[in-house]
């Protein structure tokens, strides 16, 4: 979690609060499931009343638009956690979750996670920081959408990703398991004709080197200055 936006984590044992089977506590209230890749997790109008621990493997939270048009709102990974919203909802999925990779998590009802708000108070800030951080990343893609052209909305994603997910290797930064560009495209509100153009140019730069397993920026600061002003 060195790398994650996920910072307020680090002083509060979630594993134990979604995980308890692995705790030894309360190992009735804890289901853990394996999703393959592809499969839905919940779908739009599910019933709103879990939350979910990613344990391993990637999900990826989105919707549909016109013309079934996927929007991709967020890819989590090991140590995240999704459906949240079930918390301040009775109501139905908005959203879905779909699995990237095989995928474990663990699946809490809202029912119990409300309980434990009385005893532990540092469970109630997780979420409030949860809430509050997935609010500001909202905002700054819609601030990205009005302000910035499409180059430097991907360039700005890239970063964003070094910065989350990345590993230091030297001077370098290593993303691994990289986004397809259809995805990065549904993410950054582009197309993927455009994430294709802007990558290869990056490449044939020598800022960047990517496959289907990894990213490799070779200087952030470099990088940033391709972002059109």
């Amino acid at each position: 979690m060195e790398n994650s936006h996920m910072w307020f984590l680090e002083n509060i044992d979630v594993t134990g609060f979604f995980c308890p089977k692995k705790m030894m506590v309360n190992p009735e209230k804890h289901v853990e499931k394996v999703f393959k890749k592809g499969e839905y997790i919940y779908l739009p109008d599910d019933h709103s009343d879990k939350i979910y621990f990613i344990l391993y493997g990637r999900v990826k939270i989105g919707s549909y638009g016109d013309a079934d048009r996927e929007i991709i709102k967020a890819v989590l990974s090991k140590g995240e956690v999704f459906g949240e919203l079930a918390l301040i909802s009775d109501g139905k999925r908005g959203d879905f979750a779909i699995a990237m990779e095989e995928t474990e998590v663990c699946i809490v009802n809202k029912r119990d996670i409300k309980n434990l708000f009385k005893d532990r108070s540092n469970l109630q800030t997780f979420f409030l920081q949860l809430f509050g951080t997935r609010i500001i990343e909202m905002e700054n893609r819609l601030e990205s959408l009005v302000f910035k052209d499409s180059r430097t909305r991907i360039v700005d994603f890239l970063l964003e990703m070094a910065s989350k997910k990345g590993e230091r290797v030297g001077y370098e930064t290593v993303v691994r398991k990289f986004l397809t560009h259809q995805e990065i495209a549904n993410l950054t509100a582009t197309s993927r004709q455009t994430v294709t153009t802007v990558l290869n140019d990056l490449r044939n730069k020598g800022l960047i080197k990517f496959d289907r397993r990894r990213l490799l920026i070779r200087d952030k600061e470099k990088l940033s200055l391709e972002m059109n002003p």
